[in-house]
């Protein structure tokens, strides 16, 4: 198995997260990860009405951009959110975006993926 590829956080670039959050899977996966904390890329995926290897085109963005940490343990992939490195590069923006999302799910009811 190859490794994967996350940057250190001081190679964290907030355009590159912007983008990463822009995708309503990817918002999706991430607000997920904020209630559960360290889950399977399996798990994670699960209700998720998108192909799989769709679903791991949106991990390796996320991981690219330094929104989650993936580790590998043996043929499963644990995904965790970087909350600690994205507040400290960016106070704020992930408690706004997820908090975006919620009113808006709130308003309009879940956005559907495409």
């Amino acid at each position: 198995m190859r490794e994967v590829t996350q940057p250190a956080t001081e190679a964290i670039r907030l355009t590159e997260v912007l983008r990463a959050l822009a995708d309503p899977v990817r918002l999706e996966l991430v607000q997920r990860l904020d209630r559960m904390g360290q889950d399977s890329c399996t798990t994670l995926g699960d209700q998720i009405d998108v192909h799989q290897t769709t679903l791991s085109h949106h991990y390796r963005v996320l991981r690219e951009a330094g929104v989650t940490w993936t580790t590998v343990q043996g043929r499963s992939r644990l995904v965790r959110l970087r909350r600690d490195d994205l507040d400290a590069l960016f106070p704020g923006l992930l408690d706004s975006v997820l908090a975006g999302r919620m009113r808006e799910t709130a308003t309009t009811g879940p956005i559907e993926t495409p």
